[in-house]
């Protein structure tokens, strides 16, 4: 059924939408109040520092959708909206002479971006790449004032190129290509770019030398245990480059820190050393600073933690203290003195912070940032770790709603990833739940990340199925600890969580009473056929070949086992999904159906992987409790 707000965009032709079983209304109205300002709540993220220390650019959705804005970092004159008005935005960044945005736009929900640039002003806003079907921009960064380097997948292949675009002119030229490349730094004469390549999970950072198009790994293969993450910068002379990976000392030590590969003047790298290690935390981000420290960004259990370490031997320079659990994305000033930091909770959207790194002075909420909703509702979630049959630690957030004593309904929501994280950030479908009286538990079964290495490739593959029995070892706790009350459980997910769900409710029927599924996979096999080229090849690694492993693709997939399935369903989608296609709810849907099971569909004209409109995000809360709390 579409949601509110929408009625200028249609559904596909041939889909069916009917009526919720369960409506909003079924909820009482103070309930309905609630979650609508839960659901609602604005929020602003990606800050980009002027160069001159100025001005900030930003993403929002203070109005409905996410818009590019800008404002002085003072908070004297208001905030101007530079983005069109049919725009989507993704990202921002700004140019080093402070002249251009360059912004990406996901046209219509599409994963599928679209690279523009606009000046600070609000003039000379037009579109540079991207706008050929299923083209995909991916962003990536500044080399020199009117040139923006960036990865573009035409959309029939597996493959990036690595391509330079001039802002001014508009022309385009290819720097490298060959393999899935996504750029991360460019050196500062052009003859060199980073760039990382590679499958999910087995992702590696690679030199390339533009003039001859010719890519070297920067860690070698030999090196046991060594992975480059997600990134890689050179140094200020660019004689290093500094990557957030695992170069193992000791067997055990798989946490992403930072290392250190120095590079001669023919562009060979040389024997990487490990610059910062945590055995407790993965190094999330960091930036090299030109007094010869380094600052570092640490998750430790989900918890972000922010330090200054000398450069030389690791220690601790000073801890920086944030007002919020978890540093969702920042920038530092031009001045090096202060991040803009992106800081989110269980009570508070993404907001925008100016955080101080040196002195006495405390973290100042940027007056640009949306509006804070109020606490009504909200709850903060309790860490709860436990242990599977074979001894590996599992672990999550339980949120209780207020009041609530002894064994309740609960549901189980787990994340998408799979190596994405649960951590006490703002998830405002959970704190719908939990507003309509839900007990919520959202677990970090093995193949998440956040836990070092070993643990998120647990589940790469035909060691899928640990993952699996990773979800009976969870009710299990649950029920053990007195949280849940048997019968009354239910299992949510969005994404791979969305699968993982659906995944549950056709393994163990006799455990969930009700589920929901939003954006999720019903079939790998048509999920590999349907998804954009480039996240189908990534994709191998996690789950297996789509040729070759079809068999264990059928097996681990939930629609071979819907006749399984005894609970109510609701599945929810975005109707303009190309990462995971919207028919995987579709086909879900109509086979349940067949079968008379009680199944609805809930699809989001205009909507993509993510749901962005406020207007939908409202529908989709008050949907989703109403619809744990008839069943459960």
């Amino acid at each position: 059924m579409a949601g509110p707000g929408t009625d200028q965009r249609t559904a596909p032709a041939g889909l069916s939408a009917l009526d919720a079983l369960v409506p909003p209304e079924a909820l009482p109205a103070h309930v309905r109040r609630v979650i609508a300002g839960i659901a609602g709540a604005a929020a602003a993220w990606c800050p980009a520092p002027s160069p001159d220390g100025r001005r900030i650019a930003y993403v929002t959705d203070r109005s409905g959708l996410p818009r590019l804005e800008v404002a002085a970092l003072d908070g004297r004159t208001p905030p101007a909206e530079l983005s069109g008005p049919d725009q989507e935005v993704v990202s921002v960044s700004w140019s080093p002479d402070g002249a251009w945005l360059a912004y990406l736009v996901s046209p219509g929900g599409s994963i599928c971006a679209e690279l523009h640039v606009v000046r600070p002003d609000g003039t000379g806003r037009r579109v540079l790449a991207g706008q050929d079907l299923r083209t995909t921009v991916f962003a990536g960064s500044w080399a020199g004032p009117h040139h923006y380097a960036c990865s573009i997948a035409p959309g029939d292949g597996p493959d990036a190129d690595v391509v330079l675009v001039d802002v001014v002119s508009g022309a385009h030229r290819t720097l490298a290509s060959g393999g899935f490349l996504s750029v991360t730094a460019v050196s500062a004469d052009r003859r060199t770019v980073l760039a990382r390549r590679g499958p999910r999970g087995y992702r590696h950072v690679v030199l390339i030398d533009v003039p001859t198009g010719v890519q070297r790994r920067v860690l070698p293969l030999d090196v046991p245990g060594g992975i480059a993450s997600e990134d890689g910068r050179f140094s200020a002379d660019g004689r290093t480059v500094y990557l957030r990976a695992a170069l193992p000392g000791r067997p055990g030590e798989d946490r992403a820190g930072l290392v250190a590969v120095p590079v001669d003047g023919d562009g060979l790298p040389g024997r990487g050393r490990t610059a910062l290690y945590r055995a407790d935390a993965d190094l999330d981000g960091y930036a090299v600073r030109g007094d010869g420290t380094v600052l570092a960004v640490w998750t430790v259990d989900g918890v972000s933690e922010l330090s200054v370490h000398a450069l030389s031997d690791g220690a601790v320079v000073r801890r920086v203290p944030l007002p919020e659990p978890v540093l969702s994305g920042w920038a530092a000033t031009a001045d090096g003195a202060a991040l803009v930091a992106e800081l989110t909770g269980p009570r508070a959207p993404r907001a925008l912070w100016r955080v101080p790194l040196e002195g006495a002075g405390v973290p100042e909420l940027l007056a640009c940032s949306p509006t804070r909703p109020g606490t009504q509702g909200l709850v903060e979630p309790a860490w709860h770790d436990y242990v599977a049959p074979d001894g590996v630690r599992l672990s999550g957030w339980l949120y209780v709603p207020p009041g609530s004593r002894g064994p309740n309904r609960t549901v189980v929501s787990f994340h998408g990833g799979p190596e994405g994280q649960e951590r006490p950030l703002w998830t405002p479908m959970v704190q719908c739940m939990v507003a309509a009286g839900l007990t919520v538990f959202a677990p970090n079964v093995r193949g998440s990340g956040g836990f070092g290495r070993a643990f998120m490739t647990a589940d790469d593959g035909p060691a899928r199925e640990a993952s699996f029995a990773d979800v009976r070892t969870t009710v299990d706790e649950l029920v053990t600890a007195g949280i849940a009350a048997p019968g009354r459980i239910g299992a949510h997910g969005w994404s791979y969580g969305g699968y993982l769900a659906l995944v549950a409710l056709t393994r163990w029927p006799e455990l969930f009473a009700a589920g929901a599924s939003l954006a999720g996979m019903s079939d790998l096999r048509t999920f590999f056929a349907g998804t954009e080229p480039w996240m189908a090849a990534a994709s191998v690694t996690e789950y297996g070949d789509p040729v070759a492993d079809r068999d264990l693709l059928a097996a681990i997939s939930p629609m071979t086992a819907l006749d399984r399935l005894t609970a109510p369903v609701l599945l929810a989608h975005g109707d303009r999904d190309t990462n995971v296609p919207v028919a995987e709810s579709v086909q879900a849907h109509q086979a349940l159906q067949a079968r008379g099971a009680r199944a609805d569909l809930l699809l989001f004209p205009g909507e993509g992987h993510a749901i962005v409109g406020r207007a939908n995000l409202v529908e989709l809360g008050e949907r989703l409790a109403a619809w744990f709390d008839r069943w459960l």
